[in-house]
């Protein structure tokens, strides 16, 4: 039915073409229909495009990330790092500033000068620092020297300021005397100084010529004074083959070996150094023992090594030797398995050492004796009997 225009027939008829029109032109052929099956697949590949697309933007986001980075030293703006000038105030920086930083420097160092020589000053005059008498000087240590001995180091610093005193002087001087092994000075405020020394340790007595002195584990020859001997009771083998004149390395060496042949005799129970009334070390490689016999004294050689076997030796057997040989004087134990006999006045004859009622072995060549040092030996024994039997 065509519509009608209300205003002209023209415009009526217009209308009604357009609608003619629109009804004659054929319709579009509909989509034909699509299975299930087809619709899932295209969904699918539709979704696998989408993941696709977006791994695809992902990484070109991550290529654009890592370009950024790479440029981006060379297009950011580095920040300024503040560069520190110093400590100072800024006027210190111009002319005035330091010549009056320099003023202020000398004016610090003067008064601390000042301050030091004062103080100087002051220690080294005022009377509170003076040792006015002995009793200002405090001595600790010492048992065997007297405070007097020790005291007589310092009779020249009564009276003077503790600050003079030249303490390392007067620890040497305090080591040089012998019974001395170490010393220590020192100074305690106001005016007081305190010495505290080491005496050395006697082990043994030691004959000198006609005198008997001590010695200690180094070889110093220890001088004993009659007071001394009145109040110490030492009981020491009396040592020859040690003399002041010797360097102090060799009379250490002497020594040591006498102090492992004390302590290998006295190994046990039994001191048997105390059967030693004298002890030759003038041989380092033979110490020489005198002990007590019948009628006379016997001289021992013991070389430096197995002393208390070869002592067991001569024990097990000097009761034989005597029987035998009245006149014996002397007996070597330095070799293995045999022992050489010495007599007075005869040549020495060889004895086996393992068999006790063998008969004699043939005489050995040995020099006769000299009859003077034989009394000289004898008259040593003696000194030595009397000094044991004095120290006890």
């Amino acid at each position: 039915m065509a519509k009608k225009d209300s205003y002209s027939t023209r415009g009526s008829a217009y209308v009604e073409d357009d609608a003619d029109e629109a009804f004659l032109r054929p319709a579009k052929p509909a989509a034909p229909a699509r299975s299930r099956a087809a619709k899932g697949d295209a969904d699918r590949a539709r979704s696998r495009d989408s993941v696709r697309e977006r791994l695809l933007d992902k990484a070109a986001e991550n290529l654009g990330r890592a370009a950024a980075e790479e440029d981006e030293p060379f297009l950011r703006t580095r920040r300024r790092v503040p560069i520190r000038k110093g400590f100072l105030p800024l006027w210190t920086y111009t002319r005035w500033g330091r010549i009056a930083l320099a003023v202020a420097g000398l004016a610090i160092l003067a008064g601390g000068i000042a301050v030091v020589l004062s103080v100087r000053h002051f220690l080294n005059t005022d009377p509170r620092f003076r040792m006015d008498s002995a009793a200002d000087v405090q001595t600790m240590g010492n048992s065997q020297l007297t405070r007097d001995e020790l005291l007589s180091v310092f009779g020249e610093d009564i009276g003077r300021n503790i600050f003079h005193v030249p303490l390392a002087q007067r620890q040497k001087d305090l080591e040089e005397i012998p019974w001395v092994q170490h010393a220590t000075v020192m100074r305690i405020l106001p005016n007081e100084l305190r010495v505290a020394v080491t005496e050395r340790t006697p082990i043994a007595f030691v004959r000198i010529g006609d005198q008997v002195k001590l010695a200690d584990a180094d070889g110093v020859i220890l001088d004993m004074s009659p007071e001394m001997m009145a109040t110490r009771h030492f009981s020491f083998p009396v040592v020859t083959g040690i003399r002041p004149e010797d360097p102090p390395a060799a009379r250490k060496v002497r020594m040591q070996l006498y102090q492992s042949f004390l302590t290998a005799l006295d190994t046990g129970s039994q001191h048997l150094s105390d059967q030693m009334s004298e002890i030759d070390l003038s041989d380092a490689e033979d110490v020489r023992a005198t002990v007590p016999a019948k009628g006379s004294d016997l001289q021992l050689h013991f070389g430096d090594e197995k002393f208390l076997e070869r002592y067991r030796i001569y024990q097990s057997h000097v009761a034989e030797w005597e029987q035998q040989y009245p006149t014996l004087v002397a007996v070597d134990l330095r070799y293995d398995g045999q022992v050489v006999l010495k007599k007075g006045g005869a040549p020495a004859p060889d004895a086996s050492s393992a068999a006790s009622s063998a008969a004699p072995a043939a005489p050995a060549a040995a020099a006769k004796p000299n009859t003077k040092e034989t009394a000289a030996k004898k008259r040593s024994a003696a000194a030595a009997h009397h000094v044991r039997r004095t120290a006890r």
